[in-house]
């Protein structure tokens, strides 16, 4: 694969010729609407032939909701070793509680690709939030532990999960230890019926760095506590938050750095967005919210709005500006630039591989890229 950056004057079929390489490809590769026109600045993959770079065998993963759509989902599972399945809460009496919609097809359609299907667990209360409360319950008390444990491995078992993910968030720092000895009792509960189990970890660069999202999560013990961990390095640029890059690389590269002085590097794995964001400008902390928007959405409102598209050389992401309906709009997002450098520290720290934030939108750039890169593993977790 070779990433081109279009130029002014660029068409698919000018890029075509030079390289001697079939339109239809780079259409095909890089998702590209009809009439197929393209942003200057934008990043296309080109499947050249050349052969890739020394490959290493890797673990990927994605979380996707049960509402994806199936065409989306079969295109990706063969790029993926785990489908994380977002997402099972639970009550303060522990009993658990499944998605709103019938999660089986998925299951199912995983083990088609033989990718292992993945239940993630989540604090959510009624109001659909992290609920730090709820978490407070379920480590502190024992007997509704126990209860709740049964019914994670009914769940499991009668479902076809193959290993359970453990995604808390705000946990309160009272409850560090407790956490951690309940991630511990789920690791040996659903080893015992032979299958692993992980956590998410929210991005620290330091062991007592403050802030809710910190406090209750210790990367030491965690990490010996599950069998891996993902690190959610992403949302530095977030809905209410400036404009700056979802995941800039060397913020990413702190955490990493940081995440190694206290987990083997074969127990992590890299968290990786999947989307972007378009800020109307000026931002005003506490009034302004960011949309979400896909990767190749991105590039649509460039093409749309007459944008160029710009590289950032720090946080190695694109992003870049446009006016609508007199207001001035700015857009960070991945494309496979931004991805290759991600993929760059997955090897570089012979990390155990990258999960994705989240799957919902195809990327097929992406996933070509990531094949390119890696070899994935099938029928390990």
């Amino acid at each position: 694969m070779t990433i081109y950056t279009v130029k002014p004057g660029d068409t698919v079929d000018r890029i075509a010729d030079a390289y001697g390489i079939a339109a239809d490809t780079i259409i095909y590769n890089n998702q590209l609407s009809y009439p197929y026109r393209l942003a200057v600045g934008q990043a296309l993959l080109l499947s050249t032939g050349a052969s890739g770079p020394d490959r290493r065998t890797v673990i990927t993963g994605g979380y996707a909701y049960p509402f994806i759509r199936r065409f989306t989902l079969t295109e990706t599972l063969p790029y993926l070793t785990n489908l994380f399945v977002f997402s099972y809460g639970f009550t303060t009496s522990g009993e658990l509680v499944p998605p709103a919609l019938d999660d089986e097809w998925m299951i199912a359609l995983a083990k088609e690709n033989h990718t292992a299907p993945i239940l993630t667990l989540t604090p959510f209360g009624p109001d659909g939030m992290f609920n730090n409360n709820l978490i407070a319950v379920l480590v502190n008390d024992m007997d509704i532990q126990q209860i709740f444990l049964a019914n994670l491995v009914q769940a499991v078992e009668e479902k076809g999960y193959e290993g359970v993910d453990i995604d808390f968030e705000y946990i309160l720092a009272e409850d560090r230890i407790p956490f951690t000895e309940f991630v511990a009792n789920v690791r040996t509960a659903i080893n015992g019926i032979g299958y692993p189990v992980s956590v998410a970890l929210a991005p620290k660069t330091s062991d007592d760095q403050p802030g809710l999202l910190y406090g209750g999560k210790d990367y030491g013990l965690l990490g010996e506590a599950a069998d891996s961990v993902l690190l959610m390095t992403y949302e530095w640029g977030y809905t209410y938050g400036p404009p700056m890059a979802v995941a800039p690389i060397h913020k990413v590269r702190e955490v990493v750095d940081y995440a190694l002085t206290r987990i083997p590097a074969e127990k992590i794995s890299l968290g990786i967005p999947n989307y972007g964001y378009d800020w109307t400008l000026p931002y005003e902390r506490g009034t302004s919210m960011a949309r979400t928007i896909s990767n190749t959405e991105a590039i649509e409102i460039a093409i749309a709005n007459n944008a160029v598209i710009q590289f950032d050389q720090t946080s190695m992401s694109p992003y870049f500006r446009y006016e609508r309906d007199g207001h001035t709009h700015e857009v960070w997002f991945e494309d496979v630039r931004s991805l290759k450098e991600k993929f760059g520290l997955i090897q570089e720290y012979r990390l155990r591989g990258g999960t994705y934030w989240q799957i919902m939108n195809l990327f097929r750039a992406n996933w070509l890229l990531l094949a390119d890169t890696f070899y994935i593993s099938k029928g390990l977790s």
